[in-house]
């Protein structure tokens, strides 16, 4: 039987360049507290955990004085920031600088058009787009669905924008809505723009994905069940490969799925490591023997 890791799954180069500090400063002797969970993996946070770095939360902030704070690859808005200082913290930052640069375009736009409306495209709650949403003092307006999107005000002018790890297809299909229904609304679009902010290699794993599933018999997905850009990827598979399954460790595997296959393909979030990735690859190996 043939099982093969998707080469395009994995960390992206955000998450990589966390973690990678995560570790540096793990081994130090006055360590580092990650604010958050550092990537949407528990399985990777744990190890993290093991090598010394602590996971701290908002109210664990005032009694940090002096202290490192890390940063996640997700941002976050103003007021941490503000917060840290106030309390003497260290902060070792390792926004992506993908989302950095989403983040000040949106305080550009709001500091600029003060009577304009600002729109982001996300999973509301989610770290990276509470940090863009404090980017406009917490008034940005935030949708997940095109029904979502039928909501909003296009009598003003408004000014939209994604989160890096969504889905692409549903955020053009909501780019054309919106401009239809301005021209419908104003007669003409000039009140309505919407930005390209999907990160190109989350954008670029759909297309890939798809075509690693369709050349496998059967799909393991592998992702913590708290990862937004998990379900979405786990979506793609399952349209184009019935017979893909989501997994978040390898104690998740059933005998039965691997039954008459020829080939197996293992695919991930962007959240999701790749030693996590080869211990289901040695699993799949190791069931198939029995």
């Amino acid at each position: 039987m043939k099982v093969e890791i998707d080469k395009y799954a994995g960390f992206c180069f955000g998450v990589i360049n966390a973690i990678e500090i995560a570790e540096k400063y793990s081994a130090e002797e006055n360590g580092i507290s990650c604010l958050g969970q550092i990537v949407h993996n528990s399985q990777e946070e744990k190890r993290l955990n093991k090598l010394g770095m602590k996971t701290v939360n908002y109210d664990d902030l005032q009694n940090m004085n002096g202290q490192r704070l890390l940063i996640r690859a997700h941002g976050e808005p103003p007021e941490t920031y503000f917060v840290a200082k106030k309390f003497n913290i260290e902060i070792i930052d390792a926004t992506c600088p993908i989302v950095l640069a989403l983040q000040k375009r949106i305080k550009q736009k709001f500091d600029k058009m003060a009577d304009s409306q600002i729109v982001i495209y996300g999973k509301k709650g989610h770290a990276e787009v509470n940090g863009l949403v404090g980017q406009t003092k917490g008034t940005a307006i935030v949708i997940s669905s095109l029904d979502e999107a039928s909501l909003i005000d296009l009598s003003k002018q408004t000014f939209v924008f994604s989160q890096t790890t969504s889905n692409s297809l549903e955020y053009e299909n909501i780019e054309t809505f919106l401009l239809n229904e301005s021209v419908r609304i104003n007669g003409h679009g000039k009140k309505i723009k919407v930005f390209k902010t999907i990160c190109p290699s989350v954008k670029n794993r759909i297309p890939r994905l798809k075509e690693f599933c369709e050349k496998l018999d059967i799909i393991i997905f592998v992702s913590d069940k708290k990862s937004s850009n998990g379900k979405m990827l786990y979506s793609v598979c399952k349209e184009n490969n019935p017979r893909s399954y989501f997994i978040s460790s390898p104690n998740d595997l059933k005998a039965p799925w691997f039954e008459d296959v020829r080939s197996v393909g293992i695919s991930g979030a962007t959240s999701t490591p790749l030693w996590l990735m080869k211990d289901v690859k040695r699993q799949i190996l190791f069931i198939n023997k029995k």
